[in-house]
């Protein structure tokens, strides 16, 4: 099933949101900041580009970030980008700048 996110991980050790799928691992960066994680890069295989991992990926992060009640600051392109894709999560955003 496609919106199955459990088999995502949060890696703390690493700093990164894990999902492996067929031994190959799509990653989500990211670094703690004062109630905040810093989402830096998203990696997804190229065996598994197209498939829609990556937001997989992204949605249960963001639901494990809901979850531990922080905020997110998306310096990673993808994850800016999933934002304007589904605005019913920014209310994650963490409103650093007006505007």
């Amino acid at each position: 099933m496609m919106s199955d996110t459990s088999e995502v991980r949060n890696n703390q050790a690493e700093g990164q949101y894990e999902l492996e799928i067929d031994g190959q691992l799509a990653i989500a960066a990211y670094e703690r900041r004062d109630g905040a994680l810093v989402f830096t890069h998203t990696q997804v295989p190229e065996a598994l580009e197209g498939q829609g991992v990556g937001s997989r990926l992204i949605r249960a992060a963001l639901r494990d970030v809901r979850d531990q009640g922080l905020k997110i600051i998306p310096l990673c392109e993808f994850v800016a980008a999933y934002f304007e894709r589904h605005p019913e999560d920014q209310d994650l955003l963490a409103l650093d700048s007006p505007g």
